[in-house]
């Protein structure tokens, strides 16, 4: 009864095409070696994306190769929704370059700008942080007790950035209901498109 309510405020060209869809999938349904290959098409779309993603992580070394800015601490160098790509070999960090880093015990990392390094005689580095949109400095985000962070702490720098597409992820997260609207959709027309 409620999906009915619902079709009926839709526009004529979308309720065609749900029910499009589901004759797609009726018939889908009823030749079960179509529904494999299209199952198996799927399954191919999903791992191809896995590996694309191990791929970036083995190239940039970084755990995570690309991440979206969450907030406004990094204006105006970068937008809340801006997409960044990292990097995370081995060479020095220097003062002045935007890395993201992740705390002990947090889920989200970071991305802040590298306000100071000190080097011990063995080239162990400490690295400050500081948000270029923020007044003091990062050690109030850091681990209690933590003063520094250490370069293991850092998941890469930032070498480029897509300014507003990640403004996409920071919607999905924010309406987690939405997510599972796409995924289920696209997963859809997956299943019910037509080969050749």
């Amino acid at each position: 009864m409620a999906v009915a309510t619902i079709r009926k405020y839709l526009p004529a060209s979308l309720n065609n095409m749900i029910d499009e869809q589901i004759m797609q999938l009726r018939k889908l349904w009823s030749n079960k070696r179509q529904l494999f290959f299209q199952l198996l098409n799927l399954s191919m779309i999903v791992f191809s994306a896995l590996m694309i993603w191990k791929g970036l992580m083995f190239v940039t070394k970084s755990e995570s190769p690309v991440v979206v800015v969450l907030s406004g601490s990094m204006e105006p160098a970068f937008q809340r929704g801006d997409i960044l790509f990292l990097n995370n070999q081995d060479s020095v960090i220097e003062v002045g370059e935007v890395v993201v880093f992740k705390i002990k015990d947090r889920d989200i990392p970071i991305v802040h700008r590298i306000l100071k390094v000190h080097r011990d005689q063995n080239g162990i580095s400490e690295i400050l942080t500081k948000g270029d949109n923020n007044k003091v400095d990062d050690r109030g985000l850091y681990a209690p007790g933590q003063m520094w962070l250490k370069r293991e702490d850092i998941l890469g720098r930032a070498m480029g950035t897509l300014r507003y597409v990640g403004m996409v992820t920071i919607m999905l997260n924010d309406y987690p209901m939405l997510k599972y609207v796409l995924v289920g959709l696209m997963g859809l027309f997956v299943l019910t498109n037509k080969e050749g």
